[in-house]
Formats: structure tokens, C-alpha cells, sequence
């Protein structure tokens, strides 16, 4: 192997890279701090007092410290997946607190002391924050039970989430009533802070429009109930056409670059045009750094391919991105003659175990080789004639230049020529056969024996061989042998013991995986692939066809656990389906935004949608807490105490979905290093985040009330058993122990 490394280049890439992983981390952290501050910030527009904000920006960070201790002891790190964990969470931990804090602030304000507000505050909201956090921990459980490295990988993410969760709720039932009840005062005895007061006139404005608008939507029953069955069947025609991807493709500002020659190329041949391709890309001004490695090894199957590593300059930097970049690297080196060079970013997640030459390998195996390998020179030209594919390429390399030595065992026998003979005069002159070690005082010097290197240049140097016949006569190796050159493969792959080639493939810029894997289903059948033929598909591609045949399961098991601890915890079939009816608009909401700047439902957005579960659904638990509670302590109608908890839970509601969409703003805006992975995931929450509010704020009322009718028919229906009464005594009867 030769590695063909300028001075210093490679310490600067490991420096450039150790640089590139703390930027990295440095960004998430920044995002976190940003959340923190955005959230805060929601509790004093809200409540207008420096002393509630103080109690919420307590409850927040004493969560996250109790998290990260939690983390520790688990083994956790804190590296981005965490740290975008704890990211999303600022937005889940504060809601708690902003519940309790709003609810006692609400009694204080009907002119109860600080005390007796806290005491009743805590005592009304305890089991909706109760109810709150069981059903979110519901959300995380299929996460934790996600199949494969993308769950092992996301399981970490979800434990994270959790334990920040559990520890928001000890705190809001704790420590926030008991500073309130010390902290809060009235509005006349509160600093007053400029500015606030034209907030408050808004958010006031806000209650009576919302009020209205309630009324209005109220009179009209059936078609809202219409729109909420539009959005459901919405939900599933978008997770049906939107495109599908597995993880997003980041900007690390490393790439690598396999390099690959015809399979006849000599080591000479290819360390020249290898070092042309460096040089080349070396020139561009983004590049501070390559590595090149040629020779078969562990890093290069055959000896003419070669690897590049190269470490471009921060991002803030540089004036193009990775993919602007890789196509320009394409351009510099497009000229080089007999060299082919496929590029790829260098991803934070690596699932791929194998070498490739691109991105996504898809593996053809079967039980004849050469079959295997026509088919799979079919399958490439239909990929490559494909505008979704890009650098598609096979693995095999066939053609390569073979010198096959026919011995005539006849004629060495009569020479007296044996055939180890033959094996130690080939090794002697072409293995670098070490004879001897010479040993110094201070070092020790390998002896190596073999022909001159002007001799191991074609195989004709064969005819000048020489082997050691009878009584000490050399014989030369064309008279027992007979030299036969042909060509053969570079190498032979296999996959569970049967003959395979690997398929490569990039995407088009702005393609979906999704798509490229029901492409290659199609080309198989186009081409008429017989079944004996077998294909599978590897690393990166592998685990989105199992994340892919998971989804489904995945968003109905997360539905089916909410809906039983929801159903636990009411005791009631109807309630938790009045809760759930607020998903589908999340979904919408979550994929139009998306498919809006231009991302595909990868596993990152995915596990938004399936946060957004948690988040939505506590705008119908504050409802409905409060309007059963209207019905069953205050005698109330259910229209009348769905109209009232709504009014009294819209300040509340408004404050948990802006501390959510604070929360996972910094994801959406954030363009660090590796932002890729977290953009999604802002994305899709936003976007649900704002269709949801602005549909269930009045489905969910209208839900309540239509399940509240069924429910009466179903009683009315049902009469309920009651207590047996005991029997009258029978005349003539007598009692008597027997």
C-alpha cells in the first residue's frame, strides 16, 4: 500500500475535523440556551410578572440539571442527539410549570391571597398535569421499541426526552406551588414592567375573538365535524405522496471520494493519475485538506481503486455548501484520463459496514455467478439511464489482467523439477519473501528477497526464471510450464455464501429514497430479472426499508398507547377519542411543512410527527379537565362547560403551544455544522404546531360535544345495574342454627 500524504495535510485534517465535531457541538448548545431564553420569554408576555417568570425559568433549567444527572448515571452522553433532546424538551418541561403557574395566577387575580391560590391552584390542576405527562411518556414508548440502529440510535433520544418529562412534572407539583405561594403578589403590588401593558390588551383582544369565533363555530356542528374527517383523510393521502427519505444529508464539511481506474491499470499508472486527482482537488479554495490512499488493503478492495479524504473549511467560511462543492470537485477532475471518482459528504451517522463507492448499495445475490453478474450489468444501465440516480456503479471488477502457468508434471518429473520447486522460486522473486533480520544496537533490519523492480513489470520476466532441476541443474520455467494470459476478476464477493455483486447509487439533488427504492422494483421487472435472482439492500438503504415498513406500525402503536393510559386515566372509551380526534391536523400540518421547504418524511421528521403527538394533545387534556369538571362540580351543561374551559384554558393553551414552537425554533433557523439532521425536526413541529392550534381550538369542542351526545344515548340505551336489594322474608319462615 502506498499512501501518498504532503507534509503536515494530515494533522491538519484531523485537526480541521476535531474543529468541525466541537463547532458541531457548540451549535446545538447555543440552540439550547436560545431555547431556554425564547421560552422564558413566553412566560413574561403571558403573565406579565417578573415573579412568575422567575418561577418558571427555575422549573426549567432545575429540570434539565436533573436531567443531566439522570443521563449521567444512565451512561449517556451529551452529544447532538441528546442535546437536541433536551432542545425539544425546554419546549415539554416548561409546560407544566406554565399550567400551575397560569392556573394559581388566575385565583390570585380573582382576589384569593398567595397562599390560598397556590393550595387551590395545585389542587385543581394536579391531575392534568398528572394526565399531561403519563400521556406524553405513552408517546415515547414506541421510540424506545424502534427496531434496528436507527432505534438503538433514537432510543438514547427518547430516554432523554422521558427523564426530562418526569422530572418537569415532580417540579410543577412541587417545588412551583410552594414558590408561588411565597413569590407571586397581586397586580397592584407587581413592578411594572414597560410595554407589557399593550401585550395584555392583545392577548385580552385575543380571548374575546376566540370567544366569538367559538360561538359561531358552535352553531355549526356538522360542518366542523366535516372538516376534522377532511383532515384525517388528509393525513393519510399526504403520508401516501409525500416523498420518503431515511436521514437527511448534512454538511460536515469533510468528504470522501473513492477513485477507480480500469482493472488492467498498473500500480504506477494509477499512483500517477491519483495524485493528478489530489492535486486537482487540493487547488479549490473551500479544500484545506486531503488525504489519498491507494493499493489494496483495508480501505481499497482491488488495486485500482484509491480513496481521498479531503476536510473543507468551516461552514461560516466557505462560500458554497457540500453539494455545491462536491459538484465543482466533479468539474476539476472530470479531465483526468481513465479515472472515475465518486464523491460523498461525510455523514455524522454511518450505518454503511461495507466499502462503496456511493451512498446506497443494493446487493444481487443467486446461486450461479455469472448470472448474477449479466443481470446486474443490466440493472445498472436501467439506473443509470434513470434522472432519480446518480454515480450508480457495480462493485465487480471484471477484466483484470491474469497470468495463468499450466504446469506439465510429466516434463518436471523427467527434469527433476518439483512443484514446491515452482512455489518458492515465484515467491523468492514476486512476494517479498523475508530471508534474514539484521540486528543493530539500537534497531533491526528486515532482509527481503525479490526481483528488481524493472523485472516485476510484465509477466514475460516468467521466461527468465530459473528452478533447480536434478543433480543441482537449473532448469528455466518455460520448459515445465506454459504461460497463459487471460483476464478474471479483480474480485469475488459473496453474500451469505452465495455469489453477490453490489449495486452503488447516489440521489438526484431534491430526490426522495422512497422513490429510488420502488424505481428499482420497477427496472427489475422491466428488465424481466428472473427469480433465481435475488436483491437486498445494504447499510444506509437496509435501514430505511425497515424504518419504512415500520412507520405505520410505529405512528399506530404511539395512537394505541395513548388511547389506553388516556383511557386508564379518565375511565372512560369516549373522553380519550375526543383527545386523539386533535392528531390528524398535527400531521397535515407537520408533512405540508415539509414538502413546503422541500423535505422528504425522513426518520427525523417522522419522530416529530410522533412528538407533535404529545404536544397537541394537551390542548384537549386542559379542555376537557376543566369542562368535566364544570359538569360534575358547578352543574353545568356540556355545552356550557366546554365553552367555559375553553375561555379559561385559551391563555394557558396559547402559552404551551408558543413555549413548544419557541422551543423547536432554533432547530428550524439553526445552520451549523450538521443542521441538516435537526431541521426536519424543527420543521415538522412548527408546521404542526400552527395548523393544529388554529383547528383544534375549535374541533375539539365541537368533538366533545357530539361524543358527549353518544355517550347519553348509550346510557339512555343501557340502563345501569344497580346494587341487589335484599330479599323480603318469606311468611312462615323461622331462623335457627343448624
Amino acid at each position: 500500500m502506498q499512501r501518498a500524504i504532503p507534509a503536515g495535510v494530515k494533522l491538519t485534517v484531523v485537526s480541521d475535523r476535531t474543529v468541525t465535531i466541537r463547532a458541531s457541538v457548540n451549535d446545538v448548545q447555543f440552540t439550547l440556551i436560545l431555547s431556554v431564553v425564547l421560552v422564558t420569554l413566553v412566560v413574561l408576555l403571558f403573565l406579565r410578572s417578573l415573579r412568575a417568570t422567575l418561577i418558571a425559568g427555575v422549573a426549567l433549567p432545575l429540570s434539565l440539571i436533573t436531567s443531566f444527572g439522570i443521563m449521567y448515571f444512565s451512561g449517556f452522553s451529551l452529544d447532538n442527539l441528546s442535546l437536541m433532546a433536551l432542545t425539544i424538551g425546554t419546549g415539554f418541561v416548561v409546560d407544566d410549570a406554565i399550567v400551575m403557574i397560569e392556573n394559581i395566577v388566575r385565583h390570585m387575580e380573582n382576589g384569593e391571597s398567595a397562599m390560598d391560590a397556590a393550595l387551590r391552584g395545585a389542587s385543581e390542576i394536579g391531575f392534568t398535569v398528572i394526565s399531561l405527562t403519563v400521556s406524553l411518556i405513552a408517546v415515547f414508548i414506541p421510540l424506545l421499541f424502534m427496531s434496528g440502529l436507527v432505534g438503538r440510535m433514537f432510543r438514547e433520544f427518547a430516554l432523554t426526552l422521558t427523564i426530562a418529562v418526569v422530572t418537569s412534572a415532580i417540579v410543577s407539583l412541587t417545588l412551583t406551588p410552594m414558590m408561588c405561594s411565597r413569590l407571586l403578589k397581586h397586580a397592584g403590588e407587581e413592578m411594572a414592567i414597560p410595554g407589557l401593558a399593550a401585550v395584555t390588551r392583545f392577548i385580552d383582544g385575543m380571548v374575546d375573538f376566540y370567544h366569538r369565533t367559538l360561538l359561531w363555530v358552535l352553531e355549526r356542528q356538522r360542518a366542523t365535524m366535516l372538516v376534522t374527517l377532511g383532515t384525517l383523510a388528509a393525513t393519510l393521502v399526504l403520508y401516501v405522496v409525500v416523498p420518503k427519505g431515511f436521514l437527511p444529508l448534512q454538511d460536515t464539511a469533510s468528504i470522501t471520494a473513492v477513485t477507480q481506474a480500469g482493472p488492467d491499470v498498473s500500480f504506477a499508472e494509477m499512483q500517477s493519475r491519483q495524485t493528478q486527482a489530489a492535486d486537482a482537488i487540493r487547488a479549490d479554495p473551500d479544500v484545506t485538506g486531503v488525504v489519498s490512499v491507494i493499493g489494496a488493503g483495508s480501505v481499497n478492495p482491488t488495486t485500482n481503486v484509491g480513496r481521498l479524504v479531503m476536510t473543507l473549511k468551516p461552514r461560516g467560511e466557505r462560500r458554497d455548501d457540500v453539494s455545491v462543492v462536491v459538484a465543482r470537485l466533479k468539474m476539476r477532475t472530470a479531465s483526468i484520463p481513465g479515472m472515475t471518482i465518486y464523491f460523498q459528504p461525510v455523514q455524522d451517522v454511518q450505518i454503511s459496514t461495507q466499502s462503496s463507492r456511493s451512498q446506497y448499495q443494493y446487493i444481487l445475490t443467486g446461486t450461479d455467478s455469472a448470472l448474477v453478474s449479466e443481470w446486474a450489468t443490466k440493472l445498472v444501465a436501467e439506473l443509470r439511464r434513470d434522472r432519480l440516480f446518480r454515480d450508480v456503479s457495480s462493485e465487480a471488477q471484471e477484466g483484470g489482467l491474469r497470468a495463468a502457468l499450466d504446469i506439465n508434471r510429466q516434463r518436471a518429473g523427467q527434469l527433476g523439477v518439483s512443484i514446491q520447486a515452482v512455489n518458492d522460486t515465484l515467491n523468492d522473486a514476486f512476494a517479498q519473501r523475508q530471508i534474514s533480520t539484521i540486528y543493530g544496537q539500537a534497531n533491526q533490519y528486515r532482509v527481503v528477497l525479490e526481483a528488481m523492480p524493472a523485472y516485476q513489470r510484465d509477466p514475460s520476466i516468467l521466461s527468465k526464471l530459473y528452478l533447480p532441476g536434478a543433480l543441482g541443474a537449473q532448469v528455466p520455467l518455460s520448459a515445465v510450464a506454459t504461460l497463459t494470459r487471460t483476464t478474471a476478476p479483480l474480485a469475488i464477493s459473496h453474500q451469505a455464501q452465495f455469489p453477490a455483486v453490489a449495486l452503488s447509487f447516489n440521489l438526484a439533488r431534491g430526490a426522495a429514497l422512497g422513490d429510488a427504492v420502488d424505481a428499482v422494483k420497477a427496472f427489475e421487472v422491466r428488465i424481466g430479472m428472473p427469480g433465481s435472482i435475488v436483491g437486498i439492500y445494504a447499510g444506509d438503504a437496509a435501514e430505511f426499508s425497515r424504518s419504512l415498513a415500520g412507520q405505520p406500525w410505529l405512528i399506530l402503536a404511539a395512537i394505541v398507547t395513548i388511547y389506553i393510559v388516556l383511557g386508564v386515566l379518565y375511565e372512560s372509551y369516549i373522553h380519550p377519542i375526543t383527545i386523539l380526534s386533535t392528531l390528524p391536523s398535527a400531521g397535515v400540518g407537520a408533512i405540508l411543512a415539509l414538502m413546503l421547504f422541500g423535505q422528504d418524511l425522513s426518520v427525523i421528521g417522522l419522530i416529530g410527527i410522533i412528538l407533535l403527538m404529545g404536544i397537541v394533545k394537551k390542548n384537549a387534556i386542559m379542555m376537557i379537565d376543566f369542562a368535566l369538571e364544570a359538569e360534575r362540580h358547578q352543574g353545568m351543561s356540556a355545552p356550557e362547560a366546554i365553552v367555559q374551559a375553553c375561555l379559561l384554558r385559551f391563555r394557558p393553551i396559547m402559552m404551551t403551544t408558543l413555549a413548544a414552537l419557541f422551543g423547536a425554533l432554533p432547530l428550524a433557523v439553526e445552520s451549523g455544522t450538521g443542521a441538516e439532521l435537526r431541521f426536519p425536526l424543527g420543521i415538522s413541529i412548527i408546521g404542526g404546531l400552527l395548523l393544529s392550534q388554529l383547528l383544534t381550538l375549535y374541533t375539539t369542542p365541537v368533538i366533545y360535544l357530539a361524543l358527549d351526545r353518544v355517550n347519553r344515548r348509550l346510557e339512555r340505551a343501557v340502563p345501569p345495574v344497580g346494587p341487589e336489594l335484599p330479599r323480603p322474608p318469606v311468611a312462615g319462615a323461622t331462623e335457627g342454627i343448624q
